[in-house]
């Protein structure tokens, strides 16, 4: 099979077609023919050396994937030979055939094609486990999601407006703020001229919001603990403005803050598979009436993922980059 490789770490240019012998599944496992896989940060961060593969995991990037399942292993009778579904995997996305837990499988929501499909295990996996199972956001609460346009971003902007909260987040363009609100954010705050903090505070008459989603870490998050609410929650899945800060422990104190956070791709497959069920019950119904939708920027082949990865890092999407296999 045609898989994307990295050649060694590196930038885009790093990555090149090979071939590799088509895998088969273990007990509880499916094969899918792959018909597009999502990019994400940390297919990039694997590139660049920062962020090896679990042990037992692919070394091919790729931790979601959508196509047709077309073998399965001992006991994975939960989807039939044909099934189309999407999938989150520990790696080997980036390939023409990829194997995965029948666990972490879902059906390709109704009214989707395979591409759009493809751009929503990663990010929903991560939104739902640190919204709403570690946050604990509640309708009628105020979410603020740093990296509003990011895929991310417009997975929780839309879930969370979805289900009854009111939605903030941040942004660095006009274009990227006007897509946040047209997504479903009541204010969207572009980062590069206002301060989150004085537009926050504002917009909720002093009260601050009762979570914020960070993916940027570092010196923001003194910053991101002033945001919030007495009670407020902030939850980190990324620490792309550094891994080390300083943070005021009084306020942390005084307003009973919770600082919490959690990465996806080594928790154990009865975890995620129990955040499938959650999506499924909570999310997927939302997406097969349209209240939220895939938010595809481009595609590209996969003989072009040096091109995908570096637009990701260029920050030039607003919602998600998908690969076609």
């Amino acid at each position: 099979m045609r898989v994307v490789e990295i050649s060694a770490p590196g930038g885009p240019e790093v990555l090149r077609l090979g071939e590799r012998p088509r895998p088969g599944p273990g007990p509880g496992e499916v094969l899918i023919e792959v018909a597009a896989a999502g990019v994400n940060r940390p297919d990039v961060m694997q590139r660049q050396g920062k962020y090896p593969p679990p042990p037992g995991a692919s070394d091919i990037p790729g931790l979601e994937v959508a196509g047709q399942i077309v073998e399965r292993g001992a006991g994975a009778n939960s989807f039939a030979l044909g099934d189309h579904v999407c999938a989150l995997v520990t790696g080997g996305g980036y390939a023409e055939f990829c194997v995965a837990p029948q666990a972490q499988c879902l059906p390709v929501p109704t009214g989707l094609t395979d591409v759009e499909a493809a751009s929503l295990p990663e990010t929903f996996f991560t939104v739902w486990s640190n919204v709403f199972d570690r946050a604990g956001l509640q309708p009628g609460e105020s979410l603020l999601v740093q990296g509003g346009s990011s895929g991310i971003g417009v997975a929780a902007i839309q879930i969370a407006a979805a289900l009854g909260s009111r939605v903030f987040a941040t942004a660095g363009t006009q274009d990227k703020c006007a897509a946040c609100v047209r997504l479903g954010a009541q204010r969207a705050i572009n980062y590069s001229s206002e301060d989150f903090v004085a537009v926050v505070k504002a917009e909720t008459a002093g009260r601050g919001v009762d979570v914020i989603l960070d993916m940027i870490g570092g010196d923001y998050l003194m910053r991101q603990t002033a945001a919030l609410a007495e009670d407020g929650r902030l939850v980190l899945i990324a620490t792309l403005g550094g891994a080390r800060t300083t943070i005021n422990l009084r306020e942390v104190m005084v307003k009973r803050l919770t600082i919490t956070g959690s990465t996806m791709r080594s928790r154990p497959v009865a975890v995620k598979a129990e955040i499938a069920r959650r999506l499924q019950r909570h999310v997927w119904p939302l997406i097969e009436v349209g209240k939220v939708k895939p938010v595809v920027f481009r595609t590209f082949p996969f003989a072009e993922a040096s091109a995908a990865h570096a637009m990701m890092e260029r920050s030039e999407h607003i919602g998600k980059i998908v690969l076609l296999a």
